[in-house]
């Protein structure tokens, strides 16, 4: 089957939904754990589940690369491979390129770039991504996009987002897997006219699924919730809305008020293997100091493994001596935080309490 969406509560723009998948149903919003090489760094399939894990990401891009997309086929796709059988979403891989890709050159037919990993010439085109995706079987593929840089020029946006949309469509031409959905990808920078005609035209696609692309990419905040503004009003309320790469808690918040219903980010584990946790109360830097003798939890009300089970003090004492467990427990609080956060949040939805909710947040979280 291919996801759907039904929309159960809102609250203002704020909306609480059902997303039917293959694997069950799941509550939005949801903030996705991202597992880009078919792993979420430093966690099991089972601390996943306890952290309240629905939907997880890997990547094309990396995959395809290391192990390849025909072993992972050959083990029986993406779930067996990694042992995971929640709902998965694979990106395209053309953030990827585009980020990480030495030598990069654009043409209509896709992109030739070289490798991060051995400098090897590589070929990256919308049929090539849909037939990577289509091997690996996660339950939502998406379409092949560019991710230009930011700031880009007004030209430069608009050819961007026109060869974005023919790619879009022959990324919907050649997707034949009945058991994946397809999302199309907004894209346009900080420019509302573009952001408007990228949402229009893909919409016009019908694809199972919309995205918001290229956020969080170096913009400001503002202009980040500005580019949400610009295409949201456009998408329709009977398919899912996904803000791709946002994981911060404040953005999370900005983005329900906007109608968004899915997140991912690799944010909470890349600042756990710094040292870092989430907390009400804003960023924890549990390297500083004042938690060599602090016996308290991270979080005194949450309900994750590390909290309950180990201190601020014995925390540091690991980051101190290198230990990778630190890492691994860190990574465990801060999915928790997130997944919990949307939880929150959707019963605040129900409540129609969200205003006051996401007010009382942001002022706890800034030290106001």
């Amino acid at each position: 089957m291919k996801v759907k969406y039904e929309l159960i509560y809102n609250d203002g723009e704020a909306r609480c939904g059902l997303l039917h998948t293959n694997r069950g149903r799941y509550e939005t919003p949801m903030f996705m754990p991202v597992g880009t090489q078919a792993t979420v760094k430093m966690l099991t399939k089972e601390e996943l589940k306890a952290c309240g894990s629905a939907i997880v990401l890997s990547n094309t891009y990396h995959l395809w690369l290391r192990p390849g997309e025909d072993v992972v086929a050959a083990a029986g796709g993406l779930h067996k491979f990694m042992n995971y059988d929640g709902p998965m979403l694979t990106d395209s891989g053309g953030f990827q390129v585009f980020s990480l890709a030495d030598n990069r050159k654009i043409e209509e037919e896709g992109v030739h770039f070289k490798s991060h990993i051995d400098g090897s010439s590589l070929f990256l085109s919308p049929e090539k991504s849909m037939d990577i995706q289509q091997k690996l079987g996660a339950d939502i593929a998406m379409c092949f996009d560019e991710c230009p840089a930011y700031p880009s020029t007004y030209e430069y946006m608009k050819n961007s987002v026109d060869r974005t949309l023919r790619w879009a469509k022959r990324c919907k031409d050649v997707h034949n897997r009945e058991d994946q959905s397809l999302f199309g990808i907004i894209q346009g920078g900080e420019y509302e006219d573009l952001r408007r005609y990228s949402a229009l035209e893909t919409v016009k696609m019908n694809f199972d699924g919309y995205a918001i692309g290229g956020t969080s990419v170096g913009e400001g905040k503002d202009v980040m919730y500005k580019m949400i503004d610009y295409a949201i009003a456009f998408l329709p309320e009977d398919k899912p809305r996904y803000l791709m790469g946002v994981g911060d808690p404040l953005d999370i918040l900005e983005g329900v008020e906007r109608g968004i219903d899915m997140f991912d980010c690799v944010m909470p584990t890349r600042i756990a293997r710094h040292g870092n946790a989430f907390s009400r109360y804003g960023r924890m830097n549990l390297r500083n100091a004042k938690y060599k003798l602090d016996f308290t939890a991270l979080e005194d009300n949450c309900d994750c493994y590390t909290c309950k089970n180990y201190t601020r003090s014995y925390i540091r004492h690991l980051l101190v001596a290198n230990e990778t467990l630190a890492g691994r427990l860190l990574s465990i609080h801060n999915i928790r935080f997130l997944i919990k956060l949307t939880e929150d949040i959707r019963e605040s939805i129900k409540n129609k309490t969200f205003s006051t909710f996401k007010e009382n947040f942001i002022k706890q979280y800034e030290g106001k």
